[in-house]
């Protein structure tokens, strides 16, 4: 059985059964996305609920996996040559899993990269610009007088909607068939109805995209990973 004793982050979180990859995440969209990748890929795994608490992700044990306090973070016990390995960034993990579990990311070289281009679609528009419309539409930046940064990102928002509407016209999926590409971007579609941000953003307009999302959460592991790890800590 692998020893993940020298992880510090074991004696905050410890492992129940080491042998197994260990997540470390909350049901956020970039934490989703890790559990609903595991579970698509039949990977077995372990998850721990790291709240958003300073008292969690900024904790010396997390910031021992992710020094940028960050979730989801995870330790692959079997790691490249048999040696545990610790990685953060949810586009990172993604790719990692895909490649080591060979699902969900391309059958050709020309499919992989097409994948991978629309995970960083991901990481560096959707994910990024609809996170600050959820700071300026539902929280703390509700607050500001100063309406043009909400109008900003309600303005990029409807912008990357209408990229990926345009995308998915007689597609089922993103790139081809369903890929780690979609369990990036779907979650982050998804996040419109948490900020109550729909309205706002025209998202019934995107009809392609409604149903995209539709699908997405149509699926028994996603439906199953969504709440995973679970909020409150078992």
């Amino acid at each position: 059985m692998a020893d993940l004793s020298a992880f510090p982050i074991n004696d905050k979180w410890p492992a129940k059964d080491p042998s197994v990859l260990q997540l470390y995440s909350f049901p956020t969209p970039n934490g989703v996305k890790v559990s609903i990748a595991l579970e698509e890929m039949g990977i077995p795994y372990e998850a721990h609920t790291v709240t958003l608490s300073d008292a969690d992700v900024k904790s010396p044990e997390f910031l021992s996996l992710n020094p940028n306090n960050k979730i989801p973070a995870i330790i692959d016990p079997d790691g490249p040559g048999g040696t545990p390995l610790q990685l953060f960034e949810s586009g990172a993990i993604l790719i990692y899993l895909a490649e080591k579990s060979g699902k969900l990311i391309g059958n050709t070289p020309a499919e992989k990269a097409h994948i991978i281009q629309w995970l960083m679609f991901q990481m560096g528009g959707l994910g990024p610009m609809l996170g600050q419309l959820g700071f300026f539409y539902k929280f703390a930046g509700s607050e500001y007088e100063d309406k043009r940064p909400q109008q900003r990102y309600i303005g990029e928002a409807k912008r990357l909607l209408g990229v990926l509407d345009g995308v998915l016209e007689d597609k089922e999926w993103i790139a081809g068939d369903f890929s780690i590409a979609d369990i990036a971007i779907a979650p982050w579609i998804n996040a419109l109805d948490f900020y109550g941000a729909k309205e706002a953003v025209e998202y019934e307009s995107f009809k392609n995209v409604v149903a995209y999302r539709d699908r997405f959460y149509a699926r028994p592991t996603v439906e199953k990973a969504k709440n995973i790890p679970p909020r409150t800590p078992a």
